[in-house]
């Protein structure tokens, strides 16, 4: 059998190169893909994801146990564990809402605390040199509770009685009473006795 030319065995060689470049093109080329699950934009997570990084979990139960009170007479409690610890239910009429929270740490400190609370209900912040002409403390057999007493500005008024313990395991405790300034007022004597009787047991 005749060989080829070289001419014509060189231009076939350099066809079948080029046709292989052209293949790596193609099989190299790129098309945007599909947005990321949790990418800017795309459909929020359901509800069985795993909380943000930002939410603190909930503290270790301490060696000492959790926070005790004395629940006034007529009032109700539920207690659901975790951050918000109990749920308290003065018998008064009116918007009020009374909670025991429980974080780990100092949990931001007394003054980021104090100028949350300030926020919700619509008041400037302040800072640390106002805090000791604001707190009382009260003692407890828990240990010291720093209170503060906050009360909206305009013609509805809200009012706040949040009260901070800094237990000794290192978690930080919130018992805040937040309403109506009429049914935190009827409220106020029994949430005093209710501070007052705070413990571990």
């Amino acid at each position: 059998m005749p060989s080829l030319p070289r001419s014509v065995v060189f231009f076939s060689a350099a066809l079948w190169v080029v046709a292989g470049c052209r293949r790596d093109e193609v099989t190299h080329f790129r098309t945007p893909k599909e947005q990321a699950a949790g990418a800017p934009g795309a459909a929020p997570m359901g509800m069985g994801s795993a909380p943000s990084a930002d939410v603190p979990p909930p503290p270790a139960p301490s060696e000492r146990g959790s926070l005790k009170w004395t629940l006034p007479k007529g009032w109700a409690e539920s207690k659901t564990g975790g951050m918000r610890y109990a749920t308290l239910k003065p018998p008064v009429d009116g918007k009020i809402d009374v909670s025991v929270v429980v974080l780990p740490g100092p949990a931001g400190g007394e003054l980021a605390n104090v100028n949350r609370w300030r926020g919700q209900i619509g008041l400037a912040a302040v800072s640390e040199s106002d805090l000791p002409s604001m707190r009382r403390i009260v003692r407890t057999k828990a240990g010291p509770v720093a209170v503060y007493e906050l009360e909206s500005e305009g013609t509805v008024k809200s009012h706040m009685t949040g009260a901070v313990l800094q237990a000794a395991d290192g978690n930080t405790w919130f018992i805040k009473m937040v309403g109506d300034a009429g049914a935190v007022a009827k409220a106020r004597a029994d949430f005093a006795h209710l501070l007052e009787s705070i413990r571990f047991d």
